[in-house]
């Protein structure tokens, strides 16, 4: 059987498994995607199996950079990608996308371990946040230098007690009406 063969019995094989379940997506033709855990907590992360145009003769591409991964750590994503391709050297030449799912499946729980607590999560994050607030507080004190001119315009707006004259913001009534046209020239003629 030729590659495009193989590939299209594995689609049909895939969907007939995996039909209902939830946490399995079919994105393209090539890439399919698997969530481990419960959805939207520390404590879960999803895998991505892409297809190249040689596969199953060679070895489909294993992606963990997925926005919905952005809390898994870099450690964890690593051995994850390692533990796939070592089982999936084991598989060339053979449908493996099955098989790799339920492998991980396997040793989520294990996996899943090295993945902090919320507790341990926080105080990452709190640190992050600390350089922020510092960088932030270092641009607020510099303050903002005006040109000689726009100090003048400045000075000018304002009145002799430092306020702006009466009426700055009001509306010129002529040059409203002039532009939309008084009432009587938008209601229809009957």
């Amino acid at each position: 059987m030729s590659e495009s063969e193989l590939q299209e019995e594995e689609r049909e094989v895939l969907s007939s498994i995996y039909d209902g379940d939830e946490s399995f997506k079919q994105i393209d033709q090539n890439t399919y995607q698997y969530k481990y855990g419960e959805s939207d907590t520390l404590k879960s992360f999803l895998l991505e199996i892409k297809w190249g145009q040689m596969y199953p003769n060679e070895l489909p591409s294993i992606n963990m950079d997925t926005f919905y991964n952005k809390h898994v750590v870099p450690l964890l994503k690593k051995k994850i990608i390692d533990l796939v391709t070592e089982e999936a050297n084991q598989y060339l030449g053979m449908s493996m996308t099955y098989s790799l799912f339920e492998f991980i499946k396997e040793k989520f729980d294990e996996l899943i371990n090295q993945q902090p607590e919320e507790s341990e999560k926080l105080e990452v994050d709190k640190l992050c946040i600390t350089e922020q607030d510092t960088q932030e507080s270092l641009k607020k004190e510099r303050k903002e230098q005006l040109t000689k001119s726009q100090k003048r315009r400045q000075w000018n707006r304002l009145d002799s007690k430092g306020e702006k004259p009466r009426g700055w913001n009001w509306v010129d009534i002529v040059k409203h009406l002039s532009q939309t046209g008084s009432k009587e020239e938008n209601q229809p003629i009957s």
